[in-house]
């Protein structure tokens, strides 16, 4: 892709954004795109909603599970950027009309007392954290899902290129000192309205959400970036996304870790 071509992609990504409308996939309409233009789409986006006002409070990773990696057919997970305006508390309502199609994952939350940097390893991540939290990530897609002219489904770069699908976030309000829990074991149920949609354990994320912090770290330190003190990561989801229609309630129960919720207006 060309520069203009980089920046007509994240204008189209912005618009839809903003408008609720989505955009055609970009894989269509860029054949051959690679990961590295996806994310400097992805870049180009970001810049865009930091010259509207706000800031960007951390990472996000997504595809960490052996299924959807399978299902998208690739080998590595993704990342996007969390920002200050999609910070939701537990419990709070979205408004309605906020998002287009929102789906919800239930993930662990890492909160970094100290920067990331160098060759990191599972132990510094720790010795980086200052707690962790039972969230829920909120993602949206900006890109139509599948193509309605070819039925052609949205791949990896569509993904990436769309801040990873990243829409919003809900933090519990339980804190942890990382090492108090086997995350691996860390565990969920939830549930939309009462009904159990999913469950799943934390092994699910590379088969220990630290490991996927490390794995950020790493590709951050590629592209010349780090995690910094006082950022907000999400490790990945150990549940399959669940749908989120109008009026209803999510609810992550994750035991002694804590629970999370969310109702969408």
């Amino acid at each position: 892709m060309t520069p203009g071509e980089i920046e007509s992609a994240a204008e189209a990504l912005w618009q839809a954004e903003r408008t609720g409308q989505q955009t055609g996939l970009l894989s269509r309409a860029y054949p051959g795109m690679t990961m590295d233009e996806a994310y400097a789409v992805q870049a180009a986006l970001i810049r865009r909603r930091c010259a509207a006002g706000h800031r960007v409070t951390g990472w996000k990773i997504g595809l960490t599970s052996k299924a959807m990696q399978y299902a998208l057919n690739i080998d590595t997970p993704d990342s996007g950027v969390l920002m200050e305006d999609m910070h939701f508390a537990s419990g709070a309502v979205v408004p309605k009309g906020r998002f287009i199609q929102p789906r919800v994952e239930a993930e662990i939350a890492f909160v970094m007392k100290t920067d990331l940097r160098g060759a990191v390893t599972r132990a510094s991540v720790l010795a980086a954290t200052e707690y962790v939290a039972p969230a829920l990530e909120i993602l949206d897609t900006r890109v139509t899902r599948v193509d309605p002219e070819t039925g052609q489904a949205r791949v990896i770069v569509d993904t990436i290129s769309d801040n990873a699908a990243n829409a919003g976030i809900v933090m519990g309000t339980a804190r942890h000192a990382p090492e108090a829990f086997d995350l691996r074991w860390v565990g969920a149920i939830v549930t939309r309205d009462g009904a159990v949609e999913e469950t799943g354990l934390g092994a699910g994320v590379l088969n220990d959400p630290v490991e996927s912090v490390v794995w950020l770290a790493r590709r951050m330190e590629q592209y010349g970036q780090q995690i910094a003190a006082g950022q907000v990561i999400l490790s990945g989801s150990f549940i399959r996304p669940v749908e989120c229609p109008p009026g209803c309630e999510i609810d992550a129960d994750f035991g002694a870790f804590g629970e999370v919720s969310i109702r969408f207006g």
